[in-house]
């Protein structure tokens, strides 16, 4: 089964689906600032372009390019910024 979520006006959206009884998502971040909630644990891979990411309780930016991944814990949530363009994900749930 594949599913399609929107958020943010339709800046963020993306397909999901479970695989070896793992779910993941695809997606595009439109350019802009978005804050997430997790309810499970997540690993967040750049595809293409270029994410800065603020966990929550941090003041600090970390930027991930194409390639490069980010874990953030269950029950939490982090703040990601596409800047200079779109950036699509890969999400997988841990």
């Amino acid at each position: 089964m594949i599913t399609h979520n929107s958020y943010f006006d339709d800046q963020v959206q993306s397909v999901g689906s479970t695989r070896n009884g793992r779910r993941f998502t695809v997606g595009v971040i439109a350019e802009g600032e978005y804050h997430f909630g997790t309810d499970a644990a997540e690993r967040m891979t750049v595809t293409s372009g270029e994410l800065h990411a603020k966990r929550d309780g941090s003041v600090t930016w970390a930027i991930y390019a194409t390639g490069t991944a980010f874990e953030i814990g269950a029950k939490s949530g982090f703040t990601v910024k596409a800047l200079g363009g779109p950036a699509s994900y890969l999400c997988e749930y841990l």
